[in-house]
């Protein structure tokens, strides 16, 4: 399996870290009602659900990307280096979203976004 497919997995699996983040310390976790338990988290842990929904949302783009930049026949060392960029990026996004640094973070989630538009031309 190439490093690009594995960091298909590790943007898959990376949302649950903030999702931890959010449900551990903090008031009594309520999986009754998870969702109404993470809306009225305040601090780090919302950010964190905040983060963790984000990187929900990043993912599919992400997957097709790099499913697309190997069928186009892209070289394999570029999408490589675009997937690892993107699986650093997406963690220093996190970083900064629990840090409430909005204008990095909003820096990082831009620079994410152009890696995924870069791994979307690759192949052409």
């Amino acid at each position: 399996m190439t490093t690009g497919y594995w960091c298909v997995l590790a943007a898959a699996l990376l949302p649950y870290v903030f999702t931890l983040l959010a449900k551990t310390g903090g008031r009594r976790y309520n999986n009754y009602s998870p969702r109404e338990f993470l809306e009225k988290q305040e601090g780090y842990r919302k950010r964190a659900h905040w983060a963790q929904l984000n990187g929900f949302e990043a993912f599919p783009p992400f997957a097709a990307a790099v499913i697309i930049a190997h069928l186009s026949g892209a070289a394999q060392s570029t999408i490589d280096m675009l997937a690892v960029a993107f699986i650093v990026l997406r963690i220093i996004y996190g970083a900064l979203y629990l840090a409430n640094l909005a204008p990095l973070r909003s820096l990082a989630w831009m620079a994410g976004l152009g890696v995924v538009i870069a791994l979307f031309v690759s192949g052409s």
